[in-house]
């Protein structure tokens, strides 16, 4: 993908350290139960590497909000089991997944980073809504 294509399929992006993170998220009706009070969210996530030397992704850090005021915070290493390293030019992409208990609410973080030289830094992962979406009958 590039140029527009991927501003269009990632909505939801920022830069920080020339990492850009960009999410797009869809609501997944087959895996939510709105009767049980559950819905069900998969997020893309690519990240880009626009620097100069590799990075690696050491621990993720995510602050989830629900639609009732609900905060859960969500910290742990690397992302979908891997601390991947990233070369300049190179992106890393995964898929994950978010349950609420009601039907929108918010996301966003950040990526904790290790440059090649040692030094390590920040990246701000975009925040991004969760909208269930209603399917007309």
């Amino acid at each position: 993908m590039e140029g527009r294509s991927v501003k269009a399929f990632f909505p939801h992006s920022e830069t920080t350290h020339g990492v850009t993170v960009r999410v797009s998220v869809s609501f997944l009706a087959e895996q939510s139960e709105p009767a049980k009070g559950r819905w069900f969210w998969a997020y893309h996530v690519r990240i880009e590497n626009e620097g100069r030397s590799a990075v690696q992704l050491i621990s993720r850090e995510w602050t989830i909000s629900d639609g009732s005021g609900g905060r859960h915070e969500v910290q742990g290493e690397g992302v979908v089991g891997e601390q991947p390293v990233i070369e300049p030019g190179d992106s890393f992409d995964y898929v994950s997944g978010c349950p609420l208990n009601s039907p929108a609410g918010t996301m966003e973080g950040r990526y904790h980073m290790v440059a090649a030289d040692g030094s390590a830094f920040s990246v701000a992962i975009p925040r991004f809504p969760l909208v269930a979406s209603t399917v007309a009958s």
